[in-house]
């Protein structure tokens, strides 16, 4: 399997992560009863998991993409090592985006944001070369 794939793989249990651990410090923040019920007062997460929810907002805005480039290099039959090199610059990024934005860390976090974005730039430019 191409290491695109297996970079992908570990992509979507990152997402997973994001999910579950908003999901539990909503939870946390909430009581379980609101978790539970049907959420007719729109409660907005604050602190820890309002930070959690955020970093899952903006995961999920930079996974389709990532996503829709592994789909076009795999159907060009184009993988190489740029692609290689953006695919995983992509996920060190975001998982250093985790845990920097939990715990509130500014600048650190806007860097792994932009190491991310990178990944996706030399993804794209792997399909161009």
């Amino acid at each position: 399997m191409e290491l695109e794939y297996h970079v992908l793989l570990i992509a979507c249990c990152l997402g997973l992560t994001h999910i579950a651990c908003a999901s539990f410090a909503f939870k946390r923040q909430v009581g379980h009863a609101y978790t539970i019920g049907p959420r007719d007062d729109a409660l907005t997460p604050i602190g820890l998991a309002g930070r959690l929810q955020r970093a899952q907002t903006n995961f999920f805005e930079t996974f389709p993409i990532f996503l829709a480039l592994i789909f076009m290099l795999a159907q060009l039959q184009e993988f190489d090592q740029l692609s290689q090199w953006g695919s995983m610059i992509y996920l060190i990024g975001r998982l250093m985006f985790l845990p920097l934005y939990a715990f509130g860390v500014v600048l650190y976090r806007t860097l792994a944001w932009k190491i991310a974005t990178t990944g996706i730039a030399l993804m794209v430019i792997s399909i161009f070369v």
